[in-house]
Order: structure tokens, then C-alpha cells, then sequence
């Protein structure tokens, strides 16, 4: 799934650096055409080797989120479009995943519908709510409710496939351990907003779904929804082995996604908000197993 997959085995620090660029990118902090910073600095800022700086740039840009050229940099090429009906605000023009759910975050009490293949998007915009929060430059809410719906592993996933060899499973198995450690970030970030008395009240629901989603949706405070398609592309992924294998896949963390308001005057916004709500509570309620229940002061993942 692009931008979605952590390649070349990584490990921790490969992660970290991985998810760090990427938010970045998202946010806007390197916008669109912009160059990042040199790969000493990075290195030295986020206090890892240049060689991990390299791994993660190669990622990036087989992702197609940067063009590296020597002596040039890398260029942000790519970043996450969200359109809606109703305009920002003037004084945020750009309108980010990462400051809609931090607007979500500025209620007292949060509630966070999710259906997506992974929650590697969500888990990555909490964690960097989390740290601002820590620095004093967020509130944090009161309480916080969150269902994820993913789907079921054992149900056939259509991508990503090995174009050379349809059979190979490598490709989906990779997704499948992408979305196992994104959910256990979720958690594991959930639990910390919690024992750091940050917030009161925090749950995590998690089930699986019979089938795997053509689309991602956020259903955020009730009221608000962002919801993107997962469209088709052929790119190339790196394996846990370094082996560069060329496959079908979707569109993923950087998908353009719509922003409906249901408060915001518009019918039409208020209708859709609405009809996934509901589309969301029937598919949780009938066709879902249970996977994790987190709540209060759960203890972090292993």
C-alpha cells in the first residue's frame, strides 16, 4: 500500500525517522516543491546515523514522496489533498489530516470512527499530537473513544501482488505486519495520554471486518468526516530481504481525501456525515469480530 509500508526491515529508528519526514510532508512543515533539510542536519536533529537518513530518503523516494539528485537534495514532490465544501479558515489555508483531527482534539470529549486498511495515518497524527501536548502547545481533551475497524487477515487481501508472480504473498504479508505495528503504536500512544494524566478517560476498540476496504473513512466528533478512495498503481516495494519487487498496489497515506462538515451549513455535507455514521454503526454492530478492547490504564503493548 503506498507510503503506507515501512521497507527494508527498518527497525526502530528507521520508523521513527520514516514517520517523522512523512508527517512533516503532510503538515506542511516541507511543503510541496520545497527541499529538505541536508542529510547531516536531519541526522544530527533526529539523532541517528546518515546511513539511516539514506535508507529512509531511498524510501521516500520510491514512495514518490521526494526526487533525490546529488548535489540538489531532495525535493518534496507529493503531498495529502484534502478538498471540501466548505472553505478553511483564513488562517489555515491548507487544510491538513493532521490539524483536522487536531481541531477534532479540541473537544472536551473525542470520538474517533476509523475504517481504513491500516492505522499507520492515524497513528502517526495522534503520536504527533501527543508530543505537542507534552510541550505545552496543545490542550489535551477530557476523554478520548476511538473504533478502528481493519480487516480481517483471514480474508483474501487483493493487494498488494507481486506483478511478476501473482501468488508470492510477500508483498500482502508485508501490509498485514505494517498494520499490526500501527495498531500497536495506536495503542501504545493511547496508553501514554492516559498514564501521563494527560487524559482522563481513553478507549480503544479494534475489530476486523469480512472484507477489505475500497475506501478510508474518519468519522470524527460525529460531526466531521474525511473519506478518500484507495486507488490502483504500479510501483515498486522493497522487502524485509532488500529485494526490489514490482507490484500493483493502492494509494495509501497520501491519498487526496474529501472533508465533509455536518454542522457546517451544507446539506449535502450534513447528509454524508449522516449516512456513513450510520453506514459505519451497522457494519460495527453486524459484521465485525471483536479484536482489542483497551480501556483506563490498560497496559502498553508488548
Amino acid at each position: 500500500m503506498d507510503a503506507e509500508h515501512t521497507g527494508e526491515g527498518g527497525g526502530r529508528e528507521f520508523r521513527r525517522v520514516l514517520e517523522t519526514l512523512r508527517s512533516r510532508m503532510l503538515d506542511g512543515t516541507y511543503p510541496l516543491n520545497s527541499l529538505l533539510p541536508p542529510q547531516r542536519e536531519l541526522a544530527l536533529e533526529l539523532d541517528v546515523s546518515r546511513d539511516t537518513v539514506q535508507r529512509v530518503l531511498r524510501e521516500l523516494s520510491d514512495e514518490g514522496w521526494v526526487r533525490s539528485r546529488r548535489g540538489s537534495g531532495s525535493k518534496v514532490i507529493k503531498t495529502q489533498r484534502i478538498q471540501g465544501t466548505t472553505p478553511p479558515p483564513a488562517e489555515e489555508p491548507v487544510m491538513t489530516l493532521g490539524r483536522v483531527i487536531g481541531s477534532a482534539f479540541e473537544q472536551d470529549e473525542v470520538t474517533l470512527d476509523v475504517c481504513t486498511l491500516t492505522s499507520e495515518s492515524l497513528g502517526i497524527h495522534v503520536r504527533l499530537l501527543l508530543d505537542r501536548i507534552r510541550a505545552g502547545q496543545s490542550t489535551a481533551p477530557r476523554s478520548i473513544d476511538v473504533r478502528l475497524m481493519l480487516p480481517a487477515e483471514s480474508v483474501p487481501w487483493p493487494y498488494p501482488v507481486n506483478v511478476a508472480d501473482p501468488a508470492d504473498d510477500r508483498p500482502r504479508e508485508r501490509l498485514r505486519e505494517i498494520a499490526r505495528r500501527s495498531t500497536a503504536t495506536l495503542e501504545e500512544t493511547l496508553y501514554e495520554l492516559k498514564s501521563e494524566n494527560f487524559v482522563t478517560d481513553v478507549r480503544l476498540q479494534i475489530r476486523h471486518a469480512p472484507t477489505v476496504p475500497d475506501f478510508k473513512v474518519y468519522l470524527l466528533n460525529k460531526n466531521r468526516m474525511l473519506y478518500g478512495t484507495y486507488k490502483a498503481i504500479r510501483r515498486k516495494i522493497r522487502l524485509s530481504t532488500g529485494e526490489s519487487v514490482d507490484v500493483v498496489d493502492v494509494l495509501g497515506l497520501d491519498a487526496a481525501l474529501l472533508y465533509f462538515s455536518g454542522d457546517g451549513g451544507h446539506a449535502v455535507d450534513a447528509y454524508m456525515v449522516d449516512d456513513m455514521q450510520t453506514w459505519f454503526d451497522s457494519r460495527w454492530e453486524l459484521l465485525t469480530e471483536e479484536g482489542v478492547t483497551a480501556q483506563g490504564a490498560a497496559a502498553p503493548p508488548a
